[in-house]
């Protein structure tokens, strides 16, 4: 969907484009007044709407409830971490039969998809595994077993 785009959101899809990762409202802010192009922040974050309604960029919402913008270059799919946050990409999965089938069946036209799952990462699973064994251990002593 090509449309006339203001120069603020030019400025910000350009950015996401030399970017290569998803950044948050506030990265884009700090990252523009860092190259003296500066925009309000209010600015932003009504561009970023705007470009996602015009299907050009996507939106995720982390386990920390940040939401974090990227140009729509290709569906993603990730695995994301509950306690740290880390977010792993996955390219295992496709669903684009699903997404062809229900363009057809609804009439609708997709820009693009995500699917996520939340857990925890192998980092945060050993730690938590190694503090409940601590837990274990501590109560066994109060209790004498």
């Amino acid at each position: 969907m090509k449309s006339n785009r203001t120069r603020s959101q030019e400025r910000i899809l350009k950015l996401l484009k030399i970017q290569k990762r998803s950044l948050s409202a506030q990265d884009i802010y700090s990252a523009l007044r860092e190259c003296d192009q500066p925009l309000g922040l209010a600015t932003v974050y009504r561009s970023l709407d705007a470009l996602k309604q015009q299907g050009v960029v996507t939106v995720r919402i982390l386990a920390n409830g940040e939401s974090v913008y990227s140009c729509l270059q290709h569906d993603q799919h990730h695995l994301t971490c509950v306690k740290c946050g880390t977010s792993i990409l996955i390219n295992e999965f496709s669903v684009h039969n699903l997404e062809n089938q229900l363009q057809k069946s609804h009439n609708f036209k997709i820009f693009y998809h995500t699917l996520e799952f939340f857990g925890l990462c192998d980092r945060c699973t050993l730690t938590r595994r190694r503090s409940q064994e601590t837990e274990d251990r501590r109560q066994n002593q109060l209790h004498g077993d």
